[in-house]
């Protein structure tokens, strides 16, 4: 993290940003507005209250910037997109009528991909903060990301699977119509069977909330690893439903998993649970002390948490992704979103989750590394398992 951002600030003004959409001190004239799009509600609500969190806690931290000489109060506008790609388009057009000059955002490729032409044509630039799908960023100048890619991720988890438990087959299991989902199991598929495994591979449809056929067909096929790519809320049925079944083959899942919600489901359950994702809990001691004092001095953040203080690496990236767009705010010497669109493709900063530099073909981070973790059973936390890259 940058130091001379992180400047010791009155403690009020950490209060005062902890609620959802409210505003900053007013420390300067002018205002700058920044956009968070973000799920408070539906599937992915879980996750895009946690992400919001570390926008708003560095928010707390810097909310202030020099743009062009003149200080600017930073202002989040946040909506929620309701984990809905028929309803987050209207959340993002609402952003772009409220002249916000950079949109933060979603947790969810799909409802990123749902939001991209709104943002296009109002001529506002987004940055992903844990969208992996590729097609976020596919085709358009106008859509950034900080995070790793899914073609990336799936051959993570795929080389894990294959070192970790020697794994020949893998039963894979998404939902129906999710870009996500599906897109981060077609990935791992690929890979894995590149490894020469073979993959069983099922779908659900939405609103399904018994899987105990989908579980009950991997014991059968003799699955080596359960791989589900799915939305924490269908992932707690999950865990609940494969420990009452007595499923004792490893359950895998990319970084949407990364929650205490899979924490919580799992804690006293017979079960075991191998995540990747983008930060792991110790690896910025500075962060992490201040995030902590952030989510436990409020009850709201706290509810928005999850309930408790572990921090997710959801949040720490959204942390990060308000820095980049700070820095890209800097570069343009402008609040014009064009101009704050034209600097990102230059912009690099060094985050708690790591480097960020975008490349110049799609305006992806450009990273290599995802870390791997477990769920401890009997203490509900996560214990850190490794990094893992792709040879």
């Amino acid at each position: 993290m940058k130091k001379s951002l992180i400047s010791v600030l009155l403690t009020t003004a950490v209060a005062a940003s902890m609620v959802i959409g409210s505003a900053v001190p007013a420390f300067a004239a002018d205002t700058v507005k920044i956009g968070v799009y973000e799920p408070a509600s539906g599937d992915n609500g879980a996750g895009g209250k946690q992400e919001t969190l570390g926008i708003q806690y560095a928010n707390s931290i810097a909310p202030t910037v020099e743009i062009g000489g003149t200080e600017y109060n930073v202002e989040l506008k946040v909506v929620d997109n309701e984990s809905s790609n028929d309803k987050g388009p209207s959340a993002a057009a609402s952003l772009v009528s409220e002249g916000v000059s950079i949109v933060l955002g979603s947790y969810g490729s799909g409802v990123s991909i749902a939001a991209s032409d709104i943002f296009k044509e109002g001529g506002v630039p987004a940055m992903g903060v844990t969208c992996t799908n590729p097609q976020v960023t596919q085709g358009n100048t106008h859509y950034f990301r900080i995070c790793f890619l899914d073609p990336f991720q799936g051959t993570v988890l795929a080389n894990f699977a294959n070192e970790k438990f020697e794994a020949k087959k893998a039963y894979v299991l998404t939902k129906l119509g999710d870009d996500y989902s599906t897109g981060l199991g077609h990935y791992f598929t690929k890979a894995f069977e590149e490894l020469g495994g073979e993959v069983i591979a099922e779908t659900f449809p939405e609103g399904n909330s018994d899987f105990a056929s989908y579980i009950t067909s991997a014991k059968n096929a003799d699955a080596s690893v359960f791989f589900a790519p799915v939305s924490t809320e269908a992932a707690a049925l999950i865990i609940e439903q494969a420990s009452a079944q007595g499923m004792e083959i490893p359950i895998m899942a990319g970084d949407t998993w990364d929650s205490n919600v899979i924490l919580s489901a799992a804690k006293g359950k017979n079960v075991q649970v191998y995540v990747t994702t983008f930060y792991q809990e110790g690896g910025n001691p500075e962060f992490d002390e201040g995030m902590k004092e952030f989510i436990n001095a409020d009850s709201t953040a706290k509810a928005n948490n999850g309930g408790d203080d572990t921090i997710s690496a959801v949040s720490a990236m959204g942390y990060d992704a308000y820095f980049v767009a700070l820095e890209a705010l800097k570069a343009a010497g402008s609040t014009d979103p064009a101009a704050v669109n034209e600097a990102l493709w230059d912009v690099t900063y060094e985050g708690v989750c790591g480097k960020v530099e975008f490349d110049d073909e799609n305006g992806d981070a450009m990273r290599n590394t995802a870390y791997v973790k477990s769920a401890n059973t009997e203490t509900g936390a996560w214990e850190f398992v490794g990094e893992q890259s792709i040879k």
